[in-house]
This record gives C-alpha cells, structure tokens and sequence, in this order.
C-alpha cells in the first residue's frame, strides 16, 4: 500500500509526464486544429492490445512528419486517460487505506472502553478473531472499481514506448529533412557564387572597355597596355579587317563578271606589244617609252629617286640567304620571306626583304599597277584614304594616305614620293628591270597632325621577267614568262608600339600583302596583251 505522501509524489510524476506530452504537441510540431486524429490506428477500447503489439504500420519509416505528430496526438490522449485511470486506482486505493485505519482506531477504542467480561474466553476469543477478519476485508487492488492494475500498467509502458519511438521517427525526419535542406542551400550557395563571378567578371570588363577610350589605354608613353593585351588587340582587329575583306572580295566576286576590252579602247604599240592606254589619268595613259629612260623625269626631287634607284639596284638585289644578319621568317612554296632586326631609341626598324615569283606576268606589269594610284585601293586593303598631293613628271608623284586604324596602335599616315623606272640590262643576256621605289618626303601641302602618326617608308619593287622560248614558231604567251620579285621595305613607324608587336604584325602582313598583290595582277592580266 502507498502513503499519502508516496501517492502524491506518484500522481505528480504521471501528470508532469502527461502534461509534457502535450506540451510537446501543441507547441511546435502540432496543434489539435491542425493535426488529424489516427482514432482507427488505435482504438481507446482496446489500447492493451494494440500499444502491445506496436503496429508496424504506426511506426513505418517514410511517413511524413504531420503524421507522426497526429500519431503522437493520439498516443498523448491515450496517456491522459491511463493517466486518469491510474489516478482514480491510487484514489481508491488511498480511501480503501483510510477507511481501514479509521475502522481499526474504532474498534480499539471500543474495545478500551467495554471490555468483554461477562463472556467466556472462548467467545472471547471468537469476536475478537471476526475482529480482524472484518479489519482484513477492504476489497483487494486488483478489483477496485474494476480496475486492472497490472494491464493498465503495461498499457502505460506499450504507450510510452510507441511515443518514444514515434518521437524518434520524428527527429529522423527532421535529421533527413535537415539534410535535404541543407543540399539545397549548398546548391543555391553555390549558384550565388557562380553568378557573382560572373558578375564580377563583366563588371571588370565593363570597366576595361570604358577605360580603353582613354589616351592610357592606347599606344603612348604612358600606356597601361602590357605587350601581350596590345598584341592580342591589334591580332583581333586585323582578324575582323580581314573576314571584312574577305566578304568584300566574295560579293565583287558574285557581282562583277570580267569584262572583255571593248573594241573602242586605243592601243599603243611597240614592237610586238601593247597595253591599254583608256583616258583614266596620267599614270593609266603612260607608255613603255615614256618609262624606258630617266632623262626626261626631271624634278626638284630627281637626284634623290636616281640616288634610290642606283641603291636598290646595287643592294636590294644582292642574295641574304646565307647572311647571318638575315632571319628567313616565311617560306611558302616561291615566297620567302627574310628580315634583319634593327632598333633605334627603342623604335623598330627591321629591314624586310621578299623575294617571289610569279607565272603568267611581266615585270612590267606588276610595277604598273604597284605604282598606278587608279588601281591602288583594288589591292590595298590597309588604306583608309589617300590623294596625289603633286605630280613631279609623267612617271613620279607625291602621295599622301592614312592608313586604317588598328586599336589600341595610334592611326598611321604617309608622304611619300612613287617613281617608277625601267633598268636596261648591260649584258645582254640579262633581263631588263623594272622598279618603283617609294620613299618619304616632305612637303608644305601635307604636314603632319596630332591625329596620325607619320611613318618614314623606303620601299622598292623590283621585277625582272624570264621568258622560256615557245616551241616552234608559237608566240609567247603567259604560260611562257615567269616574273621574279624582289620586295624590300624599310620602315619607321614612330609612336611607341611594343617591338614585339610590330615584328609579329610585320611577320603576318607582309606575305599576304605579297599574296594578295600579285594574285590580283594574275586576275588582271588573264585574257590581255603581255606588256613587256
């Protein structure tokens, strides 16, 4: 039996237990609003049996969180009432005490205060045996109210067992869905990431861009341009000039058809040869004659085109291929390619010679229009505009052209003085010689600006033309002459371009300039008179 004092502290600890149960419920995973009952799961009158066996369908993994919590709703109902069953047992087993201990005070204070003396004590003996008897007959525990200690008790366990367990399949749950949180947040954490990169990056070319406007991210002293962002400038701006040329040439291509020489066009002839003499301008309407002798060009500038001349003639022509001083740079099929490399004050000044050779064209012909300003901008893709700033005599004129810009390098323009010549061979074994040399000059219609850059140039064509007998009495046609070229250039670009850049822009437009000249003579040529 308990004490009143021990039944106290036992009825304190259930409603504690009970009451945190609920508190549990209602405080944060659940409320009676919000949760549904699992009354069929387990049924009020039968909660022996079903907490005992603890049905694998209550506590089945994979049940979403606001079922288990509907599920520890029940199991707390379920509490509360074994709780109340419990508390009514103990009640009555505390009364049953009472009433006992009351009935036990009675009877000896009756029996202090009539003894039995009038009986013998045998009866004696007999009243006081029903005595006890009576004080021993309080209804056992067992049937108190009809209540079943023993199974209440294992229903308590059974239900405290099926929340402890559905308490853990709850924390489960959140540990998984924790988890799953988690990845997510790591996956938007590192799309952030990824996008405020990007973001940084275009902000960081945003600012680039703006600041490539100014005069320190050009070519200058003060340059913030390191060699190797300049050079991949420079490199990407002549890519788009060339696929702009390229588009160009297709679309001439497709629309213009070669036309055939009219019968109205006047020949001139010498010998056996002739060329096309239409009232274009001075240069398309020079002959041959008016270009075999030096002794009518005369100028105020003719010492320094024969001074020119008599160099070229004695040092352009000299071979450099075993010359140390010369690196050969581009070698493709007759082409090659060599250069001597020279600075002064920090400024490039590499000497550059190619020689090539050419089927199906003259001498003559190639120095023709590399000195003919009408045909200039058909083969010159790099001038933006150019104007004959004097004509000196019939075959010597000053030319003024700016070339086309290529950023972050300053704008470049160029006076020069074009003459063209032809050589008479001494022996006559030899070939003739044809030449046009370009070099700088200055004049008082053409002074430099702060807009350009003005380049110094000292440039030399030189073209010798071998012809291979026909067979028989055949004429000689195209497929009979091979034109041998020598280019030399010598330029000062000025400005403050990097020495690297400038050697590798050189290395790659010099050959296809020499590509592209000679191939548009080639297309010029086909179908008219050799011009000897």
């Amino acid at each position: 039996m308990l004490g009143p004092a021990n039944r106290q502290n036992c009825s304190s600890v259930l409603l504690c237990f009970g009451c945190g149960i609920g508190r549990m419920a209602e405080s944060g995973y659940g409320s009676e609003t919000s949760l549904r009952r699992h009354g069929s799961m387990l049924s009020l009158t039968s909660a022996a049996s079903a907490l005992s066996s603890t049905s694998t369908s209550s506590f089945k993994k994979g049940h979403r969180l606001r079922e288990k919590l509907a599920e520890m709703e029940t199991f707390r109902d379920i509490l509360c009432r074994q709780v109340d069953t419990l508390q009514k047992y103990f009640d009555s087993c505390a009364d049953a005490v009472s009433k006992d201990e009351f009935q036990r005070d009675r009877i000896e204070e009756d029996e202090d205060e009539f003894p039995s003396t009038t009986r013998s004590d045998g009866e004696h003996n007999h009243n006081n045996n029903g005595s006890k008897e009576k004080l021993s007959s309080p209804a056992s525990p067992k049937v108190i109210n009809g209540i079943d200690f023993k199974g209440e008790a294992i229903t308590f366990k059974a239900t405290t067992a099926g929340i402890l367990s559905t308490l853990s399949h709850c924390i489960e749950l959140m540990v998984k869905r924790e988890d799953s949180w988690q990845k997510r947040l790591d996956k938007e954490l590192e799309k952030r990431r990824r996008v405020e990169d990007a973001y940084k990056s275009a902000m960081n070319e945003l600012k680039k861009k703006s600041h490539y406007g100014g005069p320190d991210y050009e070519e200058g002293p003060n340059s913030l341009i390191n060699e190797d962002e300049f050079f991949d400038a420079v490199e990407a701006a002549l890519d788009r000039q060339d696929k702009i040329e390229e588009q160009c040439q297709s679309e001439k291509v497709r629309t213009h058809h070669l036309a055939q020489v009219p019968s109205s066009d006047v020949f001139s002839t010498i010998g056996t040869h002739r060329f096309v003499s239409k009232s274009r301008s001075h240069s398309s309407s020079l002959s041959s004659a008016e270009l075999f002798s030096a002794s009518d060009d005369v100028h105020r500038f003719s010492a320094q085109v024969e001074e020119m001349v008599q160099n070229h003639m004695t040092y352009s022509l000299q071979d450099v291929g075993g010359d140390a001083n010369w690196q050969l740079v581009i070698e493709e099929g007759e082409m090659k390619v060599y250069r001597r490399e020279v600075e002064e004050n920090g400024i490039v000044l590499d000497p550059l010679k190619a020689t090539h050779a050419v089927k199906g064209v003259t001498g003559h012909e190639v120095c023709h229009y590399f000195w003919d300003t009408d045909f200039r901008m058909d083969w010159e893709t790099t001038i933006e505009n150019f104007n004959v700033v004097e004509k000196l005599s019939e075959n010597a004129i000053i030319v003024y052209q700016t070339h086309k810009r290529v950023w972050p390098a300053s704008q470049r323009d160029v006076l020069y003085l074009s003459a063209i010549r032809k050589i008479v061979a001494t022996n006559e074994n030899d070939p003739d010689t044809w030449l046009v040399c370009n070099f700088s000059v200055e004049h008082d219609n053409a002074l430099p600006t702060n807009k350009c850059v003005r380049a110094k140039i000292n440039v030399a064509m030189i073209c010798q033309t071998l012809v291979s007998p026909p067979e028989g009495d055949k004429e000689i046609s195209r497929d009979n002459i091979l034109c041998k070229i020598t280019y030399v250039a010598n330029v000062n670009p000025g400005g403050w371009a990097p020495a690297s850049v400038l050697r590798a822009v050189a290395k790659r437009e010099y050959p296809k300039f020499l590509k592209r000249f000679t191939s548009y003579v080639q297309d010029k040529t086909i179908g008219k008179p050799i011009l000897f």
